[in-house]
């Protein structure tokens, strides 16, 4: 249920809207709850001129933004200095909805400054899931993702004084890497300011990019702060990246061209952080074909989109480390939650080793590198999570494809241990000369190929005549591990597999 709207008193901090920010005790606290308790400290008296001064900053903000900048600059007076920063194209307390119009502007606008990318059938994965499962590949965009046609049409939109001065956002990834790029592209300065812990590959992209990129804080939410302070002294627009209306129209194009590239589509998956991708895409979707299935799928160390939706309001989830890092928002964006409501039809999480098998196959099989959360969609198919789309026709979104090389490796030894193709083994064998040996011997022979192997003596509970060896080999698939599980228990009275 919605809270009852009330007049604002506060001017409200951002929120932290990533998942390094340190977790909140009570994760489905409500974000007013949270505002109240920040102010609970402040005196009657104090408080009631503390909110005279923020509702006055407030509205000289909304109305005279740029010369109540110049006026605190002449007179250098910092009376103001410690009260939050706001951003007013975002607020939670009053949520705007994204309209079809703006979709359809959005698509205009941006025709000739982002890729119309492929929406292409997979002829082995739709015989494998039962479903004639499509891909509509984002990743295929110049830098890697998506959020090229939210900035793109954000950028577009600006008042002629911003296209002057620039823009600024806070972002560690996809965001950034878009801004950068179309702010070259349209002679837009662009400010992106990331927290220290940012991959350097994406750090040095956005600078070659012509981007003033700007290190701050361990944490998004630092760098966030950071941001919309440096956007209020320097007369620059702060651009939310999935929350702000012209970002959600833009990212709402995806639905356009995948309804004229699928017409007859039955359901569309659409990976969720903090989304801005799945409301504009609702909106397009649901507008022109109500019929057609919007499913929401995120990551289950971060379900802040499946809770919010589910109780009508934001709230602050715990987030933990995801393969899907790009979706991990602990709270989603107020104007996404207020525009997706009673459009989604099904809201689901996905585990870390479906999204690992995902990555793998689509390496496999589809040939793509994509990352974690462009991925979750598959792995809702392959964890079995959307049986009812069985015989249907259904696109899934692979919305980015900008993984860490290291984290690619990691995710395609996860997938092969999770399809059985790479399995580790404990045997106690004799320590006897030749013991070790025939155990290796007699894996070779039932067709296994051993990529590790070490032994411990110390702590096993058997005779200290025997030795217990731990081996990590790859297999054919599950079947094969099943061979050999049966072949080495006929041999070997301590057999484990993991």
């Amino acid at each position: 249920m919605v809270a009852p709207s009330r007049k604002k008193s506060v001017v409200h901090p951002p929120h932290d809207h990533t998942h390094e920010s340190t977790p909140q005790k009570n994760h489905h606290t409500r974000v007013k709850h949270v505002e109240r308790k920040r102010t609970a400290s402040i005196s009657q008296e104090d408080g009631m001129e503390y909110n005279k001064r923020v509702r006055k900053l407030h509205k000289a903000f909304l109305a005279h933004g740029e010369e109540l900048v110049k006026d605190k600059q002449n007179s250098g007076s910092n009376s103001d200095a410690e009260l939050p920063i706001f951003d007013p194209d975002c607020d939670p307390e009053n949520p705007k909805k994204l309209l079809f119009s703006d979709i359809s502007s959005a698509a205009f606008n941006i025709k000739n400054g982002v890729q119309r990318t492929p929406c292409v059938r997979s002829l082995q994965l739709s015989s494998k899931c039962e479903m004639d499962l499509y891909f509509k590949k984002e990743y295929l965009q110049v830098t890697g993702s998506f959020k090229e046609r939210g900035a793109r049409y954000a950028l577009s939109k600006l008042p002629e004084k911003y296209k002057k001065a620039g823009v600024i956002a806070a972002s560690a990834g996809n965001h950034a890497l878009a801004l950068s790029y179309h702010g070259q592209q349209m002679n837009i300065p662009v400010t992106v300011v990331m927290p220290v812990t940012a991959p350097l590959m994406k750090i040095q992209f956005c600078r070659t990019l012509g981007a003033n990129v700007i290190l701050k804080g361990e944490t998004i939410a630092v760098a966030k702060e950071f941001a919309l302070k440096h956007a209020t002294e320097h007369n620059l627009k702060y651009i939310n990246g999935y929350d702000a209306i012209d970002i959600l129209a833009g990212q709402g194009t995806i639905g356009l061209e995948i309804l004229d590239q699928v017409p007859d589509v039955d359901a569309i998956l659409v990976p969720v952080g903090g989304g801005g991708l799945i409301a504009g895409i609702a909106v397009a979707v649901k507008t022109l074909k109500p019929d057609v299935h919007v499913y929401g799928i995120e990551a289950e160390t971060c379900p802040s989109f499946t809770e919010a939706y589910e109780i009508g309001h934001i709230i602050t989830a715990q987030a933990k480390a995801s393969l899907a890092d790009g979706l991990a928002v602990p709270t989603v964006g107020g104007n996404s939650l207020e525009t997706a409501k009673g459009l989604i039809d099904k809201v689901i999480t996905v585990k870390e080793e479906s999204i690992a098998l995902s990555i793998l196959r689509l390496l496999e099989v589809e040939k793509a590198v994509v990352e974690g959360g462009g991925a979750v969609g598959l792995a809702a198919i392959l964890e079995g999570k959307v049986p009812e789309l069985k015989g249907k026709k259904v696109v899934s979104i692979l919305s980015g494809g900008n993984i860490d090389t290291t984290v690619l490796g990691r995710s395609i030894e996860r997938g092969l241990a999770v399809d059985g193709r790479l399995i580790r083994l404990e045997v106690v064998v004799s320590d006897r000369p030749g013991g070790i040996a025939e155990l290796t011997s007699t894996i070779a022979h039932l067709g296994a190929s051993i990529k590790d192997i070490f032994h411990e003596r110390a702590w096993i509970s058997t005779d200290v005549f025997h030795v217990k060896v731990k081996i990590i080999a790859e297999t054919r698939g599950k079947e094969h591990v099943d061979e050999i599980e049966t072949a080495l228990k006929k041999i070997y009275d301590n057999v484990v597999l993991h």
